[in-house]
C-alpha cells in the first residue's frame, strides 16, 4: 500500500463488518460496505441504520452499502467480515477486482472446514495478489460501534505494513497493537470460539463462578498447546487475540458463542438456537476441525473434545461432565 487511504471496503455487513465501517469512517475516509441482504443495504442507505444486524446504532451517512461485490473489493484496504467458511467462495467472487499488493485484514474467526487450513491460507489461494493481515481481538461489535474503549491485534507480515493500516483504524478509543504472528493471531480467535461454548454450558447450568474460572484456565491451557503445535508465539497467544478474546468471549452473553453455550446448558438443542438466529455462532463449524486436527498432531484438547461431542449430538452435557471429572489424575503442567 502506498500513499494515503482514501478508500476501505468491507466485505461483510454482520454486527461487527458495521462497527468496522463507523471505525473507518472516523478516519475521514470513503466506506464501501458489502452485504448480501438486500434488506440491510437498503436500510444502511436510507434509515443509516443495520435494523437486522447492529439495531439501535446510528451509522455516518458516509457509510454506503452495496451488493455488488466488485464496487466494495475497489478499494485501497480490504476488511474481510464475512463468515470463515464463507470466506474462500467471496474471495473467489471478488479476486478479479482486487489490485496486487492491496492489504486485506481477515476479521473473521474460524478454520475452513474439509481443508483444515488457516483463513491466510485460504487467503493466498483465493486472492494471491493481497497483502494478507489478520485483525483479531477481544471486540463486542456494539461496543465498538458505540465508541467504547477497544484494544485488538492486527498482524501482518512486517511491522510497516501492519503499522500502515493500524494508523487508519485507531482512533480515540480503538487501539490496534500491531504484530507479525499471523498464526497465532488467526488460532486465538478460532479455538477460543469452540471453548466459550464450554463456558456458556458451565453458566446455563448453573455449575458456579469456581466452575467457570477452572474452565477458562484449563480452556487457555489448551489454545496454548494447539497453537504452539503451529509455531504459535507464546506472547501472542497469551496476548489480546488469545488470552484476551477467550475472556472476552467467554464472560459475557453477548458473545454469540457463550449465549449458544449457554443455551444448550439450559436444555435446548444447538439446532434450536441455531434456527433462531442470522448471525453466526463460528465455534459450532471450527469445533470438528479443532478436535480433528489435535488428533492428528497429539495434542491433548479434553474440552474441545467435548465441545464437539455435544454440539454434535453424541454427548450430553452430563455426559461430558463426567468424562472430564473422570480423567486419569495429572500435574498441571507439563516438565520443561
Amino acid at each position: 500500500m502506498s500513499g494515503a487511504v482514501a478508500r476501505i471496503g468491507i466485505i461483510g455487513a454482520g454486527a461487527w463488518g458495521t462497527a468496522l465501517a463507523c471505525l473507518a469512517r472516523q478516519a475521514g475516509v470513503d466506506v464501501v460496505l458489502w452485504a448480501r441482504e438486500p434488506e440491510v443495504i437498503d436500510a444502511i442507505n436510507k434509515q443509516h441504520e443495520n435494523t437486522l444486524f447492529l439495531p439501535g446504532i446510528a451509522l455516518d451517512r458516509g457509510i454506503l452499502a452495496t451488493g455488488d461485490l466488485a464496487e466494495a473489493a475497489q478499494a485501497d484496504i480490504l476488511l474481510l467480515v464475512c463468515p470463515a467458511q464463507a470466506l474462500r467462495s467471496v474471495g473467489q467472487d471478488m479476486a478479479a477486482h482486487v489490485g496486487p499488493d492491496t492489504p486485506v485484514a481477515i476479521c473473521a474467526k474460524g478454520l475452513e472446514r474439509g481443508t483444515h487450513k488457516l483463513m491466510t491460507e485460504v487467503l493466498a489461494e483465493v486472492l494471491p495478489q493481497a497483502e494478507p493481515m489478520v485483525l483479531s481481538g477481544p471486540s463486542f461489535a456494539a461496543d465498538v460501534a458505540r465508541g467504547l474503549p477497544t484494544a485488538v491485534t492486527l498482524a501482518a507480515r512486517t511491522h510497516d505494513r501492519a503499522l500502515a493500516v493500524a494508523a487508519t483504524l485507531a482512533g480515540p478509543t480503538f487501539r490496534p497493537y500491531i504484530g507479525t504472528d499471523l498464526i497465532g493471531a488467526q488460532i486465538g480467535g478460532a479455538v477460543k470460539n469452540v471453548l466459550a461454548i464450554a463456558c456458556g454450558i458451565v453458566e446455563g447450568r448453573k455449575l458456579g463462578d469456581s466452575a467457570r474460572a477452572s474452565l477458562m484456565t484449563r480452556a487457555f491451557a489448551e489454545l496454548t498447546r494447539f497453537g504452539r503445535s503451529f509455531g504459535a508465539h507464546a506472547k501472542t497467544l497469551a496476548g489480546l487475540s488469545g488470552l484476551g478474546d477467550l475472556i472476552l468471549t467467554c464472560s459475557s452473553l453477548q458473545s454469540r458463542n457463550m449465549s449458544l453455550g449457554y443455551a444448550i446448558g439450559e436444555g435446548r438443542s444447538v439446532d434450536e438456537v441455531l434456527g433462531e438466529r442470522r448471525s453466526v455462532s463460528e465455534g459450532v463449524y471450527t469445533a470438528g476441525v479443532v478436535v480433528e486436527l489435535a488428533e492428528q498432531r497429539g495434542i491433548d484438547m479434553p474440552i474441545a473434545r467435548a465441545v464437539h461431542g455435544i454440539v454434535e449430538g453424541r454427548l450430553t452435557v452430563q455426559q461430558a461432565i463426567e468424562d472430564l471429572f473422570n480423567r486419569p489424575l495429572k500435574a498441571e503442567f507439563e516438565p520443561g
